[in-house]
This record gives C-alpha cells, structure tokens and sequence, in this order.
C-alpha cells in the first residue's frame, strides 16, 4: 500500500500541464509582439567622393557649397578636403553617409554633375 503513494516519476496532472502550456503560449505571445515592435537594421555605408573642377580657375568654395546644397532623405554630408592634383589644380574630397536603400552612388553623381560651371 505505501509503494501505491510514491510517485517515482512526477505527477500526471493534466491541470498543471495545461495551466504550464497557457503561461509559455502567453509568454510566446507577448515575446512575438515585442520582437515586431523593434525596428530592422538599416543598412549604411560610407561613401568618400573626389569631386574634380571645370578647370584650374574654378571657385572652389563655390563648388564644394553647391555639393553640399544636395539635400536627400538618407544623405548626410560629412568633413572635406582640398587635395592637390598637380600644376596648381585641386580636387574636392568630401565624405557623406547613405542609408543604402535610399540613396546611391549613381544618384550623387548625376546629382552632383548637374553643376556643370564648376564640376
């Protein structure tokens, strides 16, 4: 009779199994709706433009202002640079950071080619 009270294996309630599996599908459920909530990646890259003038004559400043009023969603201008080429003529180095999805490379050049006085 008392080996008929021990339980070598735990307990077969069905109870406790039905109230544990309403806990992890609610647990599940609200893990779900957290994990939709959280924004994707957005994918970035990092882009270094060498931007050459019409010729030795060109305002510099002039032109690096015009690559800078290029305004786009995803688009953000960063430091720049005067590099010499060579008999006095400089290019124009300057970074910018492009969300990949909106914004790319054949973009900015048609863009930037657009200011045919300078570039």
């Amino acid at each position: 009779e008392d080996d008929d009270d021990i339980d070598l294996f735990g307990s077969d309630d069905e109870e406790e199994d039905q109230e544990a599996a309403k806990v992890r599908e609610e647990r599940l459920r609200q893990y779900a709706e957290k994990k939709a909530k959280k924004p994707g990646l957005i994918a970035k890259s990092s882009i270094l433009l060498d931007v050459k003038p019409w010729d030795d004559e060109t305002d510099m400043a002039k032109m690096e202002e015009c690559v800078r009023s290029i305004h786009m969603d995803g688009l953000v201008w960063g430091a720049s640079k005067l590099v010499p080429v060579g008999y006095g003529i400089k290019k124009l180095q300057i970074q910018c950071v492009v969300e990949d999805d909106k914004v790319g490379t054949d973009i900015l050049e048609e863009e930037i080619t657009k200011f045919e006085d300078y570039v």
